[in-house]
């Protein structure tokens, strides 16, 4: 119904893609409407999940006027494939774009993200190298090497410049503290509001002693430069200038070299997701990309997202949550939980565990496929999240009662067995073997002003 706040959550296998429609959040020729934002679009499986999302999207949309669409807001969280792979011009050519946003980390000039765009840089650079040495890769490191591949350097240019030029607008890069009136967002009858990155990139995410850690890693790429590099392109050659067996040492430490580059630079792009709080009617709803978390805040040092937020944007987070999406495709690295101490803090705050004969009130979904990384899902994480929401589902009973096996997981054995009878919040992949549906909707109804 057009007067419930919609989240379309699209099954793009490993990756987010999330239409928001807010009721009566625009306003078109003087008469309210519906206000469209799309929180990234990006995944791991292919251009086709995308394109079929982005079809879904379109008709939901209102005309922009002949064969065009409007998108009131694109948001791009961070700059991993799996967030931004859609971001396409191509894909993108029907859509009418009102605004672009973007993490203050991927502003090209920010003064205070230099260490942390020297990283990226580094990282870029190393797996490439790495790529071209045609060195055996495990699947993690595989995987982190897509993280950084030449694929992304289309999507930022495409964010920075072509779907910018072809919608006659300019991109914006935001941060904590900020709200959608700051950036001139014409939305009404809601607040958006930035809970991060904060603006001081290197500060909070880096630390002080982090330029001295991008600098010591950069001097070891030393071993990564041209002549290396070319020297490995094959498995056999070996420099006429270096035994067999310093060979072998300098490939292991190209290796560990440019994990050690990708591990540290993705690390930080999830810590600098854009994090969005949209206050709505009476609710509040949490996106919150890839976001991390740690033991604690630590002034001074390198951090993780949500501990960031903690120490400087509680007043946000101390209350309950209507709706989050579950960071990192249900990651154990990107909901706060298990731990005792500041990470249970956060977890309790935002997502209240029902005392007594009380009823879980928030919902929370997981755009989720296990794959390229075993524990994503973390199987246990998402057996606490389903004590704590509303729209929790026993899924071993769904696939019994759809005539369906839920062995057809994958890795159901080794990390869904255990788990599966449990409650936990919608998964998108479940939902899709289960519906053949695309998508997770969430609904809500306003309880307030």
């Amino acid at each position: 119904m057009a007067s419930k706040l919609l989240i379309r959550v699209y099954d793009v296998g490993l990756g987010d893609c999330i239409l928001c429609r807010i009721p009566d959040g625009a306003v078109v020729d003087g008469v309210p409407a519906p206000f469209h934002m799309l929180i990234d679009c990006g995944s791991w499986s292919g251009i086709p999940f995308l394109e079929t999302a982005l079809a879904d999207i379109a008709t939901q949309l209102p005309s922009a006027g002949g064969d065009k669409k409007r998108l009131d807001l694109l948001v791009v969280t961070h700059e991993h494939k799996d967030h931004m792979a859609g971001c396409d011009p191509v894909l993108f050519e029907k859509f009418q774009i009102g605004a672009i946003w973007m993490s203050a980390a991927m502003n090209p000039n920010h003064e205070q993200a230099k260490g942390a765009q020297k990283l990226q840089a580094f990282a870029v650079d190393a797996v490439q190298r790495l790529v071209e040495s045609r060195a055996e890769l495990g699947p993690e490191l595989a995987s982190l090497t897509e993280l950084f591949g030449i694929d992304n350097e289309g999507a930022v240019k495409a964010l920075r410049k072509d779907l910018p030029e072809a919608n006659g607008i300019k991109p914006q890069y935001v941060f904590a503290g900020k709200t959608h009136e700051d950036f001139e967002l014409p939305l009404k009858g809601a607040k958006l509001s930035v809970l991060g990155p904060e603006n001081d990139i290197d500060g909070y995410y880096l630390g002080k002693s982090g330029g001295a850690a991008v600098n010591a890693l950069s001097d070891s790429i030393t071993l990564m430069g041209p002549g290396a590099s070319a020297s490995v392109r094959s498995k056999s050659a070996i420099p006429t200038n270096i035994g067999s067996a310093d060979f072998t040492r300098l490939k292991q430490r190209m290796l560990s070299s440019a994990l050690a580059f990708a591990a540290l630079s993705s690390k930080v792009t999830n810590n600098t997701s854009v994090v969005l709080l949209l206050e709505w009617g009476g609710r509040r709803l949490l996106f919150v990309g890839d976001a991390e978390w740690d033991s604690a805040f630590r002034d001074g040092k390198a951090n993780s997202s949500w501990n960031v937020m903690w120490h400087a944007r509680k007043e946000e987070l101390k209350a309950p949550f209507d709706f989050l999406k579950i960071g990192h495709h249900g990651s154990e690295n990107a909901t706060p939980w298990g731990a005792d101490g500041e990470p249970r803090a956060i977890l309790d705050a935002i997502l209240p565990k029902p005392v007594g004969n009380a009823k879980a009130k928030a919902k929370a979904v997981a755009s989720t496929q296990r794959g390229r990384y075993e524990t994503i899902p973390r199987s246990e994480l998402l057996a606490e999240l389903g004590q704590r929401v509303a729209n929790a589902q026993r899924y071993s009973k769904r696939f019994a009662a759809a005539g369906l096996t839920a062995t057809a997981l994958p890795k159901y054995s080794k990390f869904e067995e255990d788990w599966i009878e449990l409650p936990q919040p919608q998964r998108t992949d479940c939902e899709r073997m289960l519906t053949g549906v695309g998508f997770v909707d969430v609904e809500f109804e306003a309880i307030g002003p």
